[in-house]
């Protein structure tokens, strides 16, 4: 059984969701963010955190390709062949290091960091998030989901982020895009993924 560790609320979300889809049962661990017991399994102190025996993977969109190729029947990973491997990748790597970004530097400044260096990011967080938006819709064009007909490991992060920028009142402009996070978000994974420590109690 896998272990899945984290904090709820976090981007531990994306981890059970995943494991939700692939119907592969697990244990979902509450550790706090940098705390002993994270630091023990990862050395930043980060969660979330999979353990498959032996095996400990850290970061939330290494864990959901991990599962993916994993699982591959289950038909959430990359498309065969090298070309399927790097559209997978470059749709992760948007995800996790553009779309998110402005996110993820709002709530690092109103909740995460230490008082005295916060500041007021929230302008140019809603403008670069703007930014994104626009490129998930050229993107997406008029797929239903991030690698064209089929649910995948991409749409958990991208559905996962969408939730998320709704909850901090992030206008979504697209209706494409807006469109698309409604379809993702209201699968039943992500509902049981939510109720087993997805979400703040």
């Amino acid at each position: 059984m896998y272990k899945a560790v984290g904090s709820r609320g976090s981007r531990v979300s994306r981890v059970l969701w995943m494991l939700e889809e692939l119907g592969q049962p697990y244990e979902f661990v509450e550790v706090k963010l940098r705390s002993p017991e994270a630091y023990a399994l990862n050395p930043s102190g980060k969660v979330p955190i999979l353990i498959d025996g032996e095996l400990t993977v850290t970061d939330s969109a290494a864990i959901c390709v991990y599962l993916a190729d994993k699982h591959a029947d289950k038909g959430m990973g990359a498309d065969p062949g090298l070309a399927g491997r790097a559209e997978m990748d470059s749709w992760m790597h948007f995800a996790q290091s553009e779309f998110e970004a402005p996110l993820w530097n709002k709530l690092r400044h109103r909740f995460l960091l230490p008082k005295e260096v916060r500041v007021d990011v929230g302008p140019a967080a809603a403008y670069d998030f703007a930014s994104e938006l626009e490129a998930l819709d050229r993107r997406l064009g008029d797929r239903p989901f991030a690698l064209g007909d089929r649910f995948s490991a991409v749409d958990v992060l991208l559905g996962d982020m969408g939730g998320w920028a709704r909850a901090g009142r992030f206008p979504i402009e697209s209706e494409r895009v807006s469109a698309y996070f409604d379809r993702v978000l209201a699968r039943a994974a992500r509902a049981r993924a939510q109720a087993n420590g997805g979400s703040m109690k």
